[in-house]
């Protein structure tokens, strides 16, 4: 039981830390926030009792790094054609048939990929996607899942 509450306490210092020196860049701060997400969803597929909540608070961790240097390094114009390359190949591209972007202005770039659709019992499609992030020559792999909406945009859930 220390251990969990040494660890909850760790994440919550490092996140609150970074929301304090990030008060000013709201790309890194999302960029922390979706990263620590991504992160903790990965560690908690890994083990099981105190060694699944430890790989969950390491997995947090780390992806709010990356996360966070990655957000910092993306403006606005990055997220943009990012989100409207993957709102296009969610809704047109077949399953792995990728799509790339890229910002001519900072070099930054990207390449989405739809790897699995399937019909969710509501009977809403939902497609896992890989979105791969350059910056500054470094790559960063998302992985998530987004299902499609009434009105046509896809809503990431994961």
């Amino acid at each position: 039981m220390k251990t969990s509450k040494f660890i909850l306490i760790l994440s919550m210092a490092t996140f609150l830390t970074a929301c304090a020196e990030n008060q000013n860049s709201q790309k890194q701060t999302l960029g922390t926030i979706i990263g620590a997400g991504l992160g903790a969803l990965a560690g908690s597929q890994i083990g099981s009792g105190k060694g699944k909540l430890a790989a969950v608070a390491i997995g947090a961790l780390g992806g709010a790094f990356a996360g966070g240097q990655l957000g910092k390094a993306l403006d606005d114009v990055d997220r943009l054609k990012a989100n409207q390359t993957q709102q296009t190949v969610l809704e047109k591209n077949k399953d792995g048939q990728a799509s790339t972007w890229n910002n001519p202005n900072t070099g930054h770039s990207g390449r989405v990929t739809p790897t699995r659709t399937t019909q969710v019992a509501s009977g809403e499609y939902c497609r896992e996607y890989e979105h791969e992030i350059t910056v500054d020559g470094r790559k960063e792999v998302v992985k998530g899942t987004a299902c499609r909406q009434p009105d046509g945009s896809w809503r990431v859930i994961n």
